[in-house]
């Protein structure tokens, strides 16, 4: 099976009080300054049963050409300082990072 890119996927429960909207808008500035992601689309968990979310919320999707765009992106000194600032409003967090194995690709609507 062909790789088509690397994905950096990361789900989470934000803590009590944490401004999402401040921090989607600060994540959708950081991507669209750094040219090594591809894509990047995020959501909102509104119809998982409670036992199966285990007060996850949010899941955020980011591709890349390769792993070598992946590791740039991390590097970057704009993602090391949204980091932080990412990292300080987190109650819970999964993060998998992987090559794409493409069985059926989306098509562009």
């Amino acid at each position: 099976m062909a790789t088509s890119g690397f994905k950096h996927l990361v789900v989470v429960k934000f803590k009590e009080d944490t401004k999402v909207d401040e921090i989607l808008k600060g994540l959708e500035n950081l991507v669209s300054q750094i040219d090594t992601v591809k894509s990047f689309e995020w959501g909102e968990d509104k119809e998982s049963h409670e036992m199966l979310r285990q007060g996850f919320t949010h899941a955020f999707s980011m591709n890349f050409e390769n792993k070598d765009g992946y590791v740039a992106f991390t590097s970057h000194p704009l993602h090391v300082e949204f980091s932080a600032a990412f990292t300080a409003v987190i109650d819970k967090i999964v993060v998998l990072d992987f090559p794409v194995a493409a069985v059926k690709s989306s098509v562009a609507v």
